[in-house]
């Protein structure tokens, strides 16, 4: 079926939103993780080489915008405003996870590198934000 422009708009804002939100957790999650490792250089603490892992948390949202993009364009049930509004609101939800995630990631850094506890803790609730666009992708998956 050719969605037409307004069908592929929706189609490309799914990836481009989730990216974006991405992008923004990193920056946040990546912020938090230098800062953090400044105060361990500046107190001469090891640094934990662990942030890392918060400050990449928020990456994964992209692959999901990928996968629903793909599974967007390859449907052939949806017309294009259809598809407009499910690229554009899925991209913008799973976008919104990623940026909470990195916001989240951004405490856990902070609190891991003082206290060099909680790891679990804390990847447990970065897990739960990343759950809210795991269940954007799967939902949206069905629509389409």
């Amino acid at each position: 079926m050719d969605t037409g422009l307004v069908g592929e708009i929706g189609i490309g804002a799914c990836l481009g939103l989730s990216a974006l939100g991405s992008a923004l957790g990193a920056r946040s999650a990546g912020m938090a993780a230098i800062g953090a490792w400044k105060k361990c250089f500046i107190q001469n603490k090891p640094v934990p080489f662990i942030l890392v892992a918060f400050a990449g948390a928020p990456l994964t949202q992209t692959i999901y915008g990928f996968i629903l993009m793909n599974v967007l364009a390859a449907t052939e049930r949806l017309n294009g405003f259809q598809l407009l509004g499910v690229g554009l609101f899925a991209g913008l939800a799973i976008g919104a996870s990623a940026y909470a995630q990195g916001c989240c990631s951004a405490s856990a850094s902070d609190a891991y590198a003082e206290t060099e506890q909680g790891f679990g803790n804390y990847m447990l609730i970065i897990g739960l934000c990343e759950t809210v666009a795991l269940f954007v992708m799967v939902f949206a998956m069905l629509i389409a």
